[in-house]
């Protein structure tokens, strides 16, 4: 087309109006070309529950994964059944992302294959729904980090407390407790204590056993690609699905598990989010080398002195312990206070800047979500530092939180980056 066509062109489009969708639908009217679309990687746990395994006419499942042949023929049954909805299957995860069409990956496996699939999808130009832990090594958090900023992709870490919901045990949302701390009342540096008080030690027993013996692979089952790049063991039931957590080849019992739904919120009311600790105390029996153990206490300190305490074993009584205590002032369970007329003290202060907590409208508008790749990244590096001296029998690791190494303590930087098996690279 020469100049003068095209300018033609130009003029003849301007003849006509363009009509907002909501105006031709009405409120919340969703057109089909805007419908949004999901696969789902992992559908024998997290995967299935009602609040992820669903379809809407904002976001319709078009897919789903797994490598255990019962779940994904279960998946897909309860799919046409309840969702009415006829999804493509997988065994390989990277087909899902290639072939599905789908516009949103939801990755719900063990953490071990976090990393992988998130980066593969971001490079695929997937936007990603993450179960927590994030990822399994600060390593692995960092190069999904990097990943999602380079191909510009939306990612959500599945943990909320920090936006919504109260946060566990403490019977109070988060945002007065910000607030409260936002006022400068309490005082500074600030201690929060996370014991069994407030609810911690819900998972905190979901430790491995250390005298597996091997056992037939069942024939569902694809053994090798479950493992992925962790190292090769003999097959046990207990290494998989329900109980794999209690195994540091791929996840570090109840301390990761439940640890970024603690920690993330903490590290959002400190004002933490761009912020690491630079040393992490643990107090715990010697850990085996393959199945995870219990421990008695994980404390991390900021350069400023705010610590964070998590409390396990001999903390399980619902005492008398402080959440939150400054210079100035406690705060106990309930909201209850030592500073006097604290309610009327919030109600004072303005509400924190407004978070981003619709996955979907950040999507479609490529906005952060609220708990994202980057502050996703530092509450999850809380837990695998407390995980890498926990594994090791460290009393102390001191952290550089600029170079995101331990200083000093060549075993654990190893645990930072650690060698995949087989074909499986970042």
């Amino acid at each position: 087309m020469d100049r003068r066509d095209f300018m033609k062109t130009l003029g003849a489009m301007g003849l006509f109006t363009i009509v907002p969708r909501q105006v031709l639908g009405g409120k919340g009217f969703i057109a089909p070309s805007d419908q949004l679309t999901k696969g789902i990687i992992g559908v024998g746990g997290i995967g299935r529950s009602s609040s992820h395994f669903s379809t809407s006419e904002a976001c319709r499942l078009v897919a789903v994964c797994d490598v255990d042949a019962n779940h994904l023929s279960s998946a897909v049954d309860a799919a046409k059944k309840n969702l009415n909805e006829n999804v493509k299957a997988y065994e390989d995860f990277r087909e899902l992302i290639a072939q599905s069409g789908a516009d949103i990956i939801h990755i719900a496996t063990p953490p071990h294959w976090h990393a992988i699939m998130a980066m593969e999808a971001a490079r695929a130009g997937k936007d990603i729904w993450l179960e927590k832990p994030m990822t399994r090594t600060i390593g692995e958090g960092k190069a999904v980090a990097e990943a999602v900023k380079r191909y510009g992709r939306i990612l959500r870490l599945n943990t909320w407390f920090r936006f919504t919901d109260t946060f566990y045990g403490l019977a109070t949302p988060v945002q007065p407790l910000k607030k409260l701390i936002m006022s400068g009342e309490l005082g500074w540096p600030l201690k929060v204590t996370v014991s069994g008080a407030t609810g911690f030690t819900w998972k905190f027993y979901w430790v491995g056993k250390d005298n597996l013996t091997e056992q037939p692979v069942p024939k569902e089952l694809n053994y090798d690609m479950w493992l992925g790049p962790a190292p090769y063991k003999p097959y046990n039931v207990h290494r998989t699905h329900q109980t794999f957590r209690g195994y540091w080849d791929y996840d570090g019992g109840g301390l990761t598990d439940m640890g970024q739904h603690y920690l993330d919120p903490v590290q959002y009311m400190l004002g933490k989010d761009d912020d690491f600790p630079i040393k992490v105390e643990i107090d715990a029996p010697q850990q085996h080398y393959d199945a995870v153990g219990i421990w008695r206490k994980i404390t991390y300190t900021y350069a400023d002195g705010c610590q964070i305490v998590l409390e396990g074993e001999g903390f399980e009584s619902p005492g008398k312990v402080p959440y939150i205590e400054g210079p100035k002032g406690k705060v106990y369970k309930g909201f209850e206070c030592t500073i006097p007329n604290v309610q009327e003290l919030i109600n004072s202060i303005s509400d924190p800047e407004p978070q981003r907590t619709d996955f979907l409208e950040c999507v479609r508008t490529r906005q952060k979500f609220a708990l994202n790749e980057q502050n996703g990244h530092h509450s999850c590096t809380l837990v695998n530092m407390g995980a890498v001296g926990l594994r090791l029998g460290r009393k102390e690791l001191n952290f550089d939180p600029v170079a995101q190494r331990f200083i000093g303590d060549d075993a654990a930087n190893a645990l930072i980056d650690q060698p995949m098996r087989g074909e499986w690279r970042l």
